[in-house]
C-alpha cells in the first residue's frame, strides 16, 4: 500500500495537528489537509491552555505545523477535502486544490466549527476583537466594563452569568420580542440585568467604545458585547459518508474517537459523544480529543496488521 496513506487528518486546528504529531510520533504515513481557516483567527489571545495563557493562537499553530513537519512520514498540505467514498482500509479522497486524488487506509476528521453570528451590520466585523462568544475565554479581560449580551431564548442566560461573574453593568439584547423561559427571566431580573427588545440595525466603534444602535431610535454605549452564535460543521464529510450527525451538527463518536463509519474517527469541537453534554470547545480539549483518537487509532492500525489476530492464537 506504498500508495496509500495510513491515515488522512482533514483539518489542521489544534485537534488536526495534535493528532497528526501522535500518528507521525508511531511513524505512520499520514497525510494532513488544511483549508487554514482556524476557527480562532479572529482572536488575539487564547486561554486555559496551560503554559500558553493568553499566547497568540496563530503562534501555536504555527509552532505545532512545525513540529509536525519534523517528522519523515508527515505530509501537509493545503486545500480542502471536497469529496470522499470507499470504506474501511481503502478510501479515496478527491482534493480541492489540483484535482488530486488521495487514498487512505483511515481518517480522521477535524474540521472543526464555524460560527455564523447574526445578520446585524458591524457583528461579523467585529467578532474575536470586541464581540467575544465564551466568557471562559474571555471574561476575565472583560471584567468591570459595560457589557451587552446579544441573545434571545436559553441563550439569554449568559447575560445573567456574566453579570454575575465580571460585571455589574450587563444589558441583554433580545434582537426582538424577548422569548425567554420563566426561570432566565428571573434571574435576569435577579441579577438587575435590563432587557432590550428592539432589533439591533447596526453596531459601531471598537473596544471600549461600542454603540449599538435599535430599530427604535434608541442607542446604546458598550465596552464590550458577547453573542454566543451558532455554529455549522466545517465540513460536510461525515454526512456524505454516512456517519451520525447529531442534531446539533456535531458528529457523533464514542468514547476514542470512533464515529459510527469504521476506519472514520472525528475529534475536536466537531465531535461529541451523544448522551453528553454539549461539548466545550476550547484549544486546550481540542488538542486533547485529538491526542486521544489518535492513540485509539493507531490501536486499531496495529492490531489489524498482527499476523494472528486477538482470539486467534
Amino acid at each position: 500500500m506504498n500508495d496509500t496513506y495510513d491515515v488522512v487528518v482533514v483539518g489542521g486546528g489544534p485537534a488536526g495537528l495534535s493528532a497528526t504529531l501522535v500518528l507521525g510520533r508511531q511513524r505512520r504515513r499520514v497525510l494532513l489537509v488544511d483549508a487554514g481557516e482556524p476557527r480562532n483567527a479572529p482572536a488575539a489571545e487564547m486561554h486555559m491552555y496551560l503554559g500558553r495563557d493568553g499566547a497568540d493562537p496563530a503562534q501555536l499553530l504555527a509552532d505545532g505545523r512545525a513540529e509536525v513537519d519534523a517528522y519523515p512520514t508527515v505530509t501537509r498540505r493545503a486545500g480542502r477535502v471536497v469529496g470522499v467514498r470507499g470504506a474501511l482500509d481503502d478510501f479515496t479522497l478527491d482534493l480541492d486544490d489540483d484535482g488530486a486524488v488521495v487514498r487512505a487506509r483511515r481518517l480522521l476528521l477535524a474540521g472543526g466549527q464555524v460560527d455564523e453570528p447574526l445578520d446585524v451590520p458591524g457583528l461579523a466585523q467585529r467578532w474575536g476583537g470586541s464581540v467575544f462568544h465564551c466568557p471562559f475565554c474571555h471574561g476575565y479581560e472583560t471584567t468591570g466594563m459595560a457589557l451587552v449580551v446579544i441573545g434571545n431564548g436559553l441563550a439569554g442566560m449568559l447575560a445573567a452569568y456574566v453579570r454575575d461573574r465580571f460585571s455589574d453593568d450587563v444589558v441583554l439584547a433580545t434582537h426582538g420580542p424577548a422569548e425567554l423561559p420563566g426561570w432566565v427571566a428571573a434571574n435576569l431580573e435577579a441579577g438587575g440585568v435590563r432587557v432590550v427588545e428592539s432589533p439591533i440595525t447596526a453596531i459601531d466603534g471598537d473596544l471600549g467604545a461600542l454603540e449599538l444602535r435599535f430599530a427604535d431610535g434608541t442607542t446604546l454605549a458598550r465596552d464590550g458585547i458577547y453573542h454566543r452564535a451558532p455554529t455549522r460543521p466545517g465540513t460536510a464529510l461525515a454526512g456524505s459518508l454516512g456517519a451520525t450527525v447529531l442534531d446539533d451538527g456535531t458528529i457523533a463518536v464514542d468514547e476514542c474517537g470512533r464515529t459510527s463509519v469504521p476506519g472514520v474517527s472525528a475529534a475536536g469541537d466537531a465531535a461529541r459523544q451523544p448522551g453528553l453534554p454539549d461539548g466545550v470547545t476550547l484549544v486546550s480539549v481540542g488538542a486533547g480529543s485529538g491526542v486521544a483518537a489518535a492513540v485509539w487509532l493507531e490501536q486499531e492500525l496495529f492490531r489489524t496488521g498482527l499476523p494472528v489476530a486477538p482470539g486467534q492464537g
